[in-house]
């Protein structure tokens, strides 16, 4: 059985917001269910296994597979490059339902490339995003109090839910995790 004509599924929301997190329960709860793929971005910054699940690629081999066309979005954000596979692609058309997390820049784009597209804006507390950036160790307070300030609007004519991560991570997942069922 496939998801009704395969759909992508974006996966957005500011920085500290807890996507990676929200991502990964679900998938663990998803993972035998092959009508879903979840999706392994390609980054040009090491991962932090505690926190993030992508694959790393140097800027050469990036510049590279972006040249051959090797990717279905790529986006740069905060001095890195990041993509999603072209295998994306082929899995929406065989009916998967893909989920990954992207960058709120790259929806319009994805709305061009996908007919089925939901997107899926996890949000949380200024307080709560803060202390999370904080807690990766990868930037000083002023930098993630500037993570925290920066505002991205959505396009308002596509299909968004929105999931609040101020509580239980656990809580926030179950919810994605229904909003993808419901699309099977």
């Amino acid at each position: 059985m496939t998801a009704r004509g395969g759909a992508f599924v974006a996966v957005v929301g500011p920085s500290g917001a807890g996507k990676d997190t929200l991502i990964g329960l679900a998938r663990r709860e998803l993972q035998s269910d092959g009508r879903f793929l979840f999706v392994r971005r390609l980054v040009t910054r090491s991962a932090d296994p505690r926190i993030e699940d992508h694959d790393v690629l140097s800027a050469d081999a990036f510049s590279r597979r972006l040249e051959a066309g090797g990717f279905s979005l790529n986006w740069q954000a905060h001095g890195l490059s990041y993509a999603l596979p072209a295998s994306v692609d082929e899995a929406v058309r065989e009916g998967r339902l893909a989920v990954a997390n992207v960058s709120r820049s790259v929806l319009g784009v994805a709305a061009e490339r996908f007919a089925r597209l939901r997107v899926v804006n996890v949000s949380a507390s200024p307080q709560a995003r803060l202390a999370r950036i904080v807690a990766r160790g990868r930037e000083d307070m002023p930098a993630a109090a500037s993570r925290v300030a920066r505002e991205v609007r959505l396009p308002a004519d596509l299909d968004v839910v929105t999931i609040d991560n101020d509580g239980r991570p656990e809580e926030a997942a179950a919810r994605l995790v229904a909003v993808l069922a419901e699309m099977i």
